[in-house]
């Protein structure tokens, strides 16, 4: 099923870049008058290994805010589409939000097959992970999406639906982005517990701040585990909201739950399919480090790491971008200004029956051959 008729093909205009021709050529002046390479490296180098460090079990992000219209969508996609190109392993998309969402327009579906409630009926444990991609759309940078619904008004994701699927998806896939109902909604109440990260998204504006605070509040009362694994995104509706941003932070940061912004961007405000290649650079840095802080708190469960050290699943210290790593090799895409490189994730295979006969314990490993000792090599004579 189509998602736009196409006799609406014509609202479409021709997509412009996030940043203007003055800003892009007056941050190309300060990059070459006063930039530090070595600092622009370690903070790249940095936000590109939180964003791939290895998972050992599959890691589910929900994305939310505190009323339509926020920008709750826009941020899910943009986690989607950062984790799906630097990350190696599967990464899934699922829009858990009523009819006519726009995750899947932003990720740029131009066709809906199947919604979460069909594929629902069909999950089994001996499923592959190649039989559900079939039922799933790619999206750009190798990712995969389920859609809520097939655009019918009045469709939505129940509970006991959103608990199947979620629950048989986790061992196929990495990541998992969950863009949410808005809050206090049901499906949204049950992944604030049950994923390992949340996301809130608030307009960038006072009277957003002061109505997250009060959710977040509400959500520290719920469980008080739940705060330090949560980010806050202030996201900018327009290129000036008049907000201060360090006092917003404050403001927001009590509890444990991190603040970021997402600045105002030309492509992304104009709706549609998000292209990484229009996206400005300052937006794309933003979505990098919204990103790696998300996975971090996804990783740590909110435990806080040892001093000098990252709180993370295994892996190895982080490489200088476009230099070889253990994984394998790394390399920097022109759309994204951190390198990429080869994690460990498999997805778990499904259940088999158990042999008669097995004990529990593997089966001892044969016995290597037993060489002769060379002979000795005679030293030099006295």
């Amino acid at each position: 099923m189509p998602l736009l008729p196409p006799d609406l093909d014509a609202l479409r205009v021709k997509a412009r870049h996030g940043e203007s021709v003055v800003q892009r050529a007056g941050r190309a002046v300060r990059r070459a008058l006063a930039s530090s390479p070595a600092a622009e490296t370690a903070a790249a180098t940095e936000t590109a290994y939180a964003i791939q460090q290895p998972v050992t079990t599959g890691r589910q992000i929900a994305v939310s805010s505190i009323r339509g219209g926020a920008g709750k969508s826009t941020v899910a996609a943009l986690l989607a589409l950062t984790y799906a190109h630097y990350r190696a392993d599967p990464v899934l998309a699922v829009e858990a939000d009523p009819a006519l969402g726009t995750l899947p327009h932003r990720l740029g579906a131009t066709e809906v097959r199947w919604s979460g409630t069909d594929l629902a009926q069909i999950v089994d444990p001996s499923m592959l992970i190649t039989d559900l991609t079939g039922y799933l759309l790619p999206f750009p940078g190798g990712g995969w999406l389920l859609p809520g619904s097939q655009g019918a008004i009045g469709t939505r994701l129940d509970l006991d639906t959103y608990r199947i699927v979620m629950t048989s998806l986790r061992r196929y896939f990495a990541t998992t982005v969950v863009d949410c109902e808005t809050l206090p909604a049901e499906v949204a109440r049950t992944a604030l517990v049950t994923t390992q990260a949340r996301v809130l998204v608030s307009p960038a504006t006072p009277e957003g701040v002061v109505a997250t605070r009060a959710v977040l509040d509400w959500v520290g009362g719920v469980h008080r585990g739940i705060l330090p694994t949560t980010v806050v995104v202030l996201s900018h509706g327009a290129p000036d909201t008049g907000l201060d941003l360090r006092r917003a932070a404050e403001h927001l940061g009590a509890g444990g739950a991190a603040v970021l912004p997402l600045p105002y961007d030309r492509h992304l405000a104009a709706g549609g399919a998000i292209r990484t290649a229009l996206l400005g650079e300052r937006t794309l840095r933003a979505a990098a480090r919204i990103a790696g802080e998300v996975m971090n708190r996804a990783v740590s469960r909110g435990r806080p790491a040892p001093p000098g050290q990252r709180d993370t699943a295994g892996g190895t210290p982080p490489t200088a971008p476009g230099s070889p790593t253990p994984q394998g090799g790394s390399a920097v895409s022109p759309a994204y200004p951190y390198p990429q490189t080869v994690t460990a994730f498999c997805p778990q295979a499904p259940e088999t029956p158990v042999p008669s006969g097995y004990t529990g314990h593997p089966p001892a490993a044969p016995t290597p051959p037993v060489h002769p000792a060379a002979p000795p090599t005679p030293g030099p004579p006295r």
